[in-house]
Order: C-alpha cells, then structure tokens, then sequence
C-alpha cells in the first residue's frame, strides 16, 4: 500500500513537472548579461531578449550583472534554480576562459556548471586606437612601441579577457612591451575611454566599434578575420602584416544552469533558432556586423565551449599568465 502511495506521488511530481516544462514560459525570464550596457554581449541580449518576449509570450528581461570580470554573472546563472527563468548571455571570454583564469576565485566551473542553449552570433574583430593615434599601421605601432616601451596603454573587458590575451599574443610574436588597462564595465566604459584618449589600442569587435570608426572618432590597424571586411576595405589584416594567427573572432551566446530540464532548453534553443534564422534578422544583424550562428543542437554548443575552455587553459598556461585578485 505504501509502495503504491510512493509511486503515486512520483507520478504525480512527475506530471506537474512535464506540465509546468510543456507550459514554459509562464513568467518574466531574466536574462543576465555579464557587463555593462552598450557592449556587444548586451546589445545581442537586447536583440534576442526582444525576439523571444514575441515569440513565446512572455517578457525576456536583460539584466546588467557587471563586476569580476563577469564571474558575477556566471556564478548567479549557475546558482540560480534550474527551471529556465535565469539564463545567461555570455561570450567566450566569460564562458571558455574565465575557467582557467579564474579557478582560484570562482565557486563554479562554467563549463560543468552551466549548459550551453546554442551560439547566437560571431562577431569579426579589430586592432583599433585612438582618432589620435600617431600610428596608422601595425609597423609603426610596432616601430613606436619599441622606441618607448610600456608607454602605450591597450584596454581590455577585464583581467583574462580575449582582448586582453589576445594583445598578449601580439606582443610576444612582435616583441613589444604595452600597458594593460581593463575595463570592467567592458566594452561599453573601454570604448568611450579610448575615444577620450585614456588608452590608445585594443583589440575590439566591429559591432561595437563600426558607428565610431565611421565618424572619425576611433581608427582601424588591423582586421583579424583572414580576408579583409568588407566594411573596411582598405584596412589590411593582421596576417597581411605579418602577424597571422593572433586575434580572437568571437562567439556570444545563451546558456542556463546545467540542471535545466531538457524540454526547456531545447525550446529555448528551437525559439531562437526560430527567429534568428529569418532572413531579414541576419540582414539586420549583418549590418550591426554579427553574423548569425545557431548551433545546430544545445548539446553541440556545449561540447564546443567545453573544446575552447580546455584550448584557452593550455594557452594561459603555457603563457604563465596569472590572475590576483
């Protein structure tokens, strides 16, 4: 009699359970974004926030979680109930390399911890400076930056950012030394600081940074894609000036607690796909210049980001590149 009982209830449970996933969403959704407003991580979250509060009928709220160079963030996802109504919108800086980065101050491992729903867009990066500048090429920034060592300040979204490595790279293969600035505000407060002339260099995504190299107030050295952009035809890439290899083109995407029942993630990921993959929303976000990119299941995306996280930590430690915080 008691078995049945038993059984009874977890049938029961296990009916609300199907029936509260089959319902979802039926409530706000917060969507945290591991920086401040106006970088690109926020303005893709706005985007697809957007997107999904028509599709699915209820609001997809972003939420600015800035601090600690997005652990902050990842460490709210990952703690938050597994129901689907606390998701996440990170990059490959907060979700592959923060791991090895930060082991020693994270609670968490964001790439056991959380699951990947699916990639949303790539974005192409540049070596890009200030409107004053001197330099206007990578031989001259070299050729100034060995005439006064250290003296050249490059920004970054935070200790063990992408732009931040990155730059490591670049000076190691040109043998140059810089001042590493970081922001942690991200790309929205590194941004307005390099047109201020507070630091002079970064490596930054265009959808970030097109609308200020249009008008004059910052310069492009170098793309990073392995063919100039099409955007900024006459600005040669870095492997054209001899540095192939270094540069980061970076992913953004949608993540959830790795509890999250299946149901859930796969109609997030089929909401998504559903409305990024239109053909007028990869227009529109091509002239923002972020190339759609849905994964083609959840479960790839994650075995992905798992790949770059192992990638990223063999790189920061062959590098010696420590984080005290």
């Amino acid at each position: 009699m008691i078995v049945r009982f038993i059984t009874a209830l977890l049938l029961l449970a296990a009916a609300f359970a199907a029936a509260a996933q089959d319902g979802y969403p039926s409530r706000t959704v917060r969507m945290l974004v591991p920086y401040a407003p106006g970088g690109a991580t926020d303005i893709i979250a706005r985007i697809v926030g957007a997107k999904l509060t028509e599709s699915l009928g209820q609001s997809f709220i972003v939420e600015n979680r800035p601090g600690a160079n997005g652990n902050l963030a990842l460490e709210a996802t990952a703690k938050a109930p597994s129901d689907g109504y606390t998701l996440l919108v990170g990059n490959v800086s907060t979700n592959a390399i923060n791991e090895s980065i930060y082991a020693s101050q994270l609670s968490i491992r964001p790439s056991q911890d959380l699951i990947g729903i699916t990639k949303l867009v790539e974005i192409p990066h540049i070596v890009v400076a200030s409107a004053s500048f001197p330099p206007n090429s990578i031989r001259e920034l070299v050729a100034l930056a060995k005439k006064e060592p250290g003296k050249i300040n490059f920004a970054s979204v935070g200790m063990g950012s992408y732009p931040h490595l990155d730059m490591e790279r670049l000076m190691k293969a040109a043998g140059i030394e810089l001042t590493h600035v970081p922001y942690k505000g991200g790309a929205g407060q590194a941004i307005p600081a390099m047109i201020g002339g507070e630091v002079q260099l970064a490596f930054f995504n265009m959808a970030s940074l097109l609308p200020h190299i249009k008008s004059g107030r910052l310069k492009a050295l170098a793309a990073i894609p392995a063919q100039r952009l099409p955007e900024l035809p006459n600005v040669p890439t870095l492997a054209e000036q001899g540095f192939p290899g270094i540069g980061t083109n970076a992913w953004q995407g949608l993540f959830a607690p790795a509890a999250t029942p299946k149901p859930v993630v796969d109609k997030l990921h089929a909401a998504v796909a559903a409305v990024l993959n239109k053909p007028e929303e990869k227009e529109d976000l091509a002239r923002k210049m972020m190339a759609v990119s849905v994964s083609p299941s959840p479960q790839e995306f994650t075995s992905l980001v798992r790949k770059e996280t192992l990638g990223w930590a063999e790189f920061v430690r062959d590098a010696k590149i420590k984080i005290d915080e």
